[in-house]
């Protein structure tokens, strides 16, 4: 073999905050803090602090490996723990909040965390839980002396004296590109979380990936807000790919409601926002009724759930802004797929626009996607077979952290997702359900996304979730659980309607029940889990 002669360098993170710093040093991090009140700092000012947060880190005795744990929202200071931590050769543990104290527990000692830093907020939370935290040396509060909490946690740290008297300067350690970075545990729906362990490279080459200018297409002149939060799947690699490029990153903090984000994108000039379709329905339930419009921003990128056909056309329609439907999982770092249009459909008539938004989108370079049967058996991309969707790639995972659900992964090296999707001619992904929630009705599959993305049409419902309902002829028949908007008059006759035409007829819903509102898991996703157990008793009005 000849080799080639080129430079070989590690891809560290260590190597973006370098560059961040070197080539981008009046570039602004904007954050909401818990009060309210904006913080914002160049990455200059950013730099110098995490390498005063480094110096502390080592002081404490964290060292290479060690898991580092947080609780904390959008903000600056976690965004230093998030380069400090990984560049000091440690692991950075995002923890999520919402989730149950008894998976919170079993997370951090799972994990094996030494300090824990948390945001304010949690100050309860933590001093709750810090007797059941069997491997935790030390908890930092992310805040100002003065803002110190009474609090019974023992040898409580406050995080600006922590770094306050530290140098400003680090002499980063060289580190392995294959030395894991960062942390993060599934949900948990079912079993025990499940940690999945980043590196250094799998973090850059995703970050490069999702910025690329067929994708996200982060640049340097973009403030790029991303309300999915830093505690789950890196923030959708917001944080990384943000700095790579020099981009305005504007952290909103704790307050995602409408009237909030509506005031930071105006302010800052959003082009580029990031979060999940529930965030988004909620910010245009707030422009339509204050008659605010967003001016700036670009594009959208819509994730976490499927992205309503609704929503896609009044973004569009209504602010000019383009929707890139993504998807992807915890164990992908997170992204895999994402919706840009390719040249000849950028001039196709609108609505079949819209339809191609509203799929997944396509893989990005890197990761591979195929359809497996229940048999073994690949399926075609016809965009019609549907089957178990599988990936690999250089940022999916190739196992769980202390080698859980080993089942999950297969032989030949693929990463099986749980989803059901089909594929079409041109890579478009369709994702149809989750294994577990797909409906089987006379031994034919009905999709509950799809009845869904219709029924958000409506202009009187708020919400809605499929399920499944037992039926002693076809086995199973689809039921809407649907939340009414408030003060609307609904009428369910003509929800029912709306599916003439666009669905075969016996895939139309057997039932709708209204109910006050709809359970979410702890990271935000629809729990129809919850929603079949609640219904489990009930007989359809066509089951007689």
């Amino acid at each position: 073999m000849l080799s080639g002669l080129m430079m070989d360098q590690s891809l560290t993170i260590t190597a973006i905050l370098r560059h961040a710093l070197r080539f981008h040093p009046r570039a602004r991090i904007v954050s909401r803090q818990g009060d309210g009140s904006i913080h914002e700092y160049t990455y200059a000012d950013f730099g110098r602090r995490v390498h005063q947060l480094a110096n502390a880190l080592v002081r404490l005795g964290v060292k290479p490996g060690d898991r580092v744990g947080t609780l904390a929202w959008n903000g600056y200071r976690h965004l230093e723990i998030y380069y400090a931590v990984s560049c000091i050769g440690a692991v950075c543990h995002t923890m999520n909040p919402r989730l149950f104290h008894e998976q919170l527990a079993y997370i951090a000692n799972d994990a094996e965390d030494t300090h824990l830093f948390f945001d304010l907020s949690f100050a309860g939370l933590v001093e709750t839980l810090s007797h059941e935290f069997t491997t935790v040396q030390g908890y930092v509060a992310l805040c100002s002396a003065e803002e110190m909490p009474e609090s019974g946690i023992d040898g409580l740290m406050c995080y600006e004296d922590l770094i306050g008297g530290e140098a400003d300067s680090f002499d980063w350690p060289d580190l392995d590109e294959r030395s894991a970075s960062a942390l993060c545990y599934t949900s948990g729906t079912t079993g025990n979380p499940k940690g999945v362990l980043y590196n250094h490279r799998s973090t850059i080459l995703h970050g490069l990936a999702v910025s690329g200018g067929d994708w996200l297409s982060i640049r340097a002149r973009d403030a790029v807000l991303p309300v999915v939060p830093m505690f789950h799947a890196n923030a959708w690699g917001i944080p990384y790919a943000a700095l790579m490029n020099g981009a305005r990153l504007v952290l909103p903090g704790h307050a995602m409601d409408g009237a909030s984000l509506t005031e930071l994108l105006e302010r800052e000039g959003v082009t580029l926002m990031a979060g999940v379709p529930t965030v988004w329905l909620e910010l245009l339930r707030h422009l339509r009724e204050t008659g605010k419009r967003l001016d700036k921003v670009e594009r959208m990128m819509v994730g976490g759930a499927a992205a309503p056909l609704a929503m896609v056309r009044a973004f569009e329609e209504e602010h000019d802004i383009r929707v890139v439907h993504g998807w992807g999982m915890t164990e992908l770092s997170p992204v895999g797929t994402l919706g840009a249009l390719k040249g000849d459909e950028i001039t196709l008539p609108a609505e079949d626009r819209y339809r191609i938004q509203c799929y997944q989108g396509r893989p990005l370079f890197g990761v591979d996607i195929r359809l497996m049967a229940d048999d073994g058996t690949i399926l075609p991309h016809d965009g019609e077979a549907v089957g178990v969707l599988q990936v690999r790639g250089p940022w999916v995972a190739g196992g769980y952290f202390k080698g859980a659900a080993p089942e999950q992964f297969t032989e030949d090296g693929w990463f099986s997702t749980g989803d059901l999707a089909a594929i079409d001619a041109e890579g478009y992904l369709h994702i149809t359900d989750r294994t577990k929630d797909v409906i089987k009705s006379g031994g034919e599959w009905i999709s509950s996304i799809d009845l869904e993305n219709i029924a958000v049409g409506h202009p009187d419902v708020a919400e809605v979730a499929c399920i499944a309902i037992a039926h002693s002829k076809w086995g199973e028949r689809p039921m809407l659980c649907v939340v009414a908007r408030e003060g609307a008059d609904f009428d369910p006759a003509t929800l029912m309607a709306m599916y003439d035409g666009h669905v075969a007829s016996w895939w139309k819903p057997d039932h709708i029940e209204l109910v006050d509102s709809l359970p979410y898991t702890a990271t935000g996703k629809l729990s129809k889990l919850t929603l079949r157990q609640k219904f489990a008793g009930l007989t359809l009005p066509t089951d007689n």
